[in-house]
């Protein structure tokens, strides 16, 4: 696939995806619109995007879709609307791909946060646009921790790459490298979709490893439907005591233990149970217990 991406970068923007969506219909595909700072960054369930100015890489990548109408300008192929969890995998490989460049052994915690350890790295945001059952656009925004080592309180598991490697990086630099990959990896679209999920499940975080969850199925509705991380020493195995951490005031969530076995066509997490049968979750529907 050829490459085009251009790089436009704001000192400080209130959300790279909303300038993106501001700009998409003047922009070309592949166009990247960064931030050294975003005033309302977003994240994943509504959720604060928290991060120091100039430390990190907060950028947000357009992708066009051909939708058989007259599109201008080089366009994706054509993508159905129930095959855009193809968008979030190829996105999440990508960044697995990017930071393994730098020595990361870095994995994608199901659907498509990134981790390094038991630490979170990255969070992306994918926001499409839909021409009847196709898809027209895909905003891909992306919050990468680079050089910022200190984080607030409230954050459970944060991590980054100075952090790990105790290096300084150049944010502009950093960016360009990373549009390489994902411009190498963007040609999984022409792939089948099994393949591509084999692709994926190969970074799953915590694959194949009996750990505890959190049911979120049930979580009343009233409630931020936030699939929680609870952060508890690794001798505590009290399962009450990680429900109480992990759980809203108010709340009765149960926990349980399963196996990660992959992901369904669809993007669903496959978790085998203890009785051997297999249960899919949606998204929101799942907690992790770290």
């Amino acid at each position: 696939m050829e490459k085009m991406s251009v790089i436009k970068w704001y000192e400080t923007i209130d959300s790279t995806n909303n300038e993106m969506s501001r700009e998409a219909s003047r922009l070309d595909n592949l166009s990247v619109i960064a931030a050294e700072y975003q005033t309302s960054g977003r994240g994943q369930r509504g959720n604060r995007w928290k991060a120091d100015a100039g430390k990190n890489l907060t950028f947000s990548i357009l992708l066009k879709f051909s939708t058989g109408e007259e599109n201008p300008g080089f366009c994706c192929p054509a993508l159905k609307a129930s095959g855009q969890f193809s968008i979030s995998a190829i996105a999440a490989v990508a960044q697995c791909r990017f930071l393994q460049r730098y020595g990361m052994d870095a994995k994608i915690k199901w659907p498509n946060d990134i981790y390094v350890g038991d630490g979170k790295i990255s969070g992306m945001l994918i926001e499409n646009s839909l021409s009847g059952t196709f898809l027209r656009t895909s905003v891909i925004g992306i919050g990468l921790n680079v050089n910022q080592t200190e984080f607030p309180s409230d954050l459970p598991n944060p991590v980054s790459m100075s952090k790990i490697t105790g290096t300084g990086y150049d944010l502009h630099g950093l960016l360009e490298d990373f549009m390489s990959v994902f411009e190498e990896c963007l040609s999984m679209l022409e792939l089948p979709l099994s393949e591509l999920t084999d692709i994926y499940e190969s970074c799953l975080y915590r694959l194949g490893q009996e750990c505890r969850f959190i049911d979120l199925s049930a979580r009343p509705a009233y409630l931020p439907a936030n699939p929680v991380i609870a952060s508890m020493p690794a001798h505590d195995s009290n399962a009450s005591q990680l429900t109480e951490q992990a759980n809203s005031p108010g709340t009765d969530l149960p926990t349980f233990s399963g196996i990660i076995r992959g992901v369904t066509p669809e993007g669903l997490l496959r978790v085998e149970l203890t009785d051997r049968t297999v249960r899919t979750f949606a998204f929101k529907e799942i907690g992790y217990i770290i």
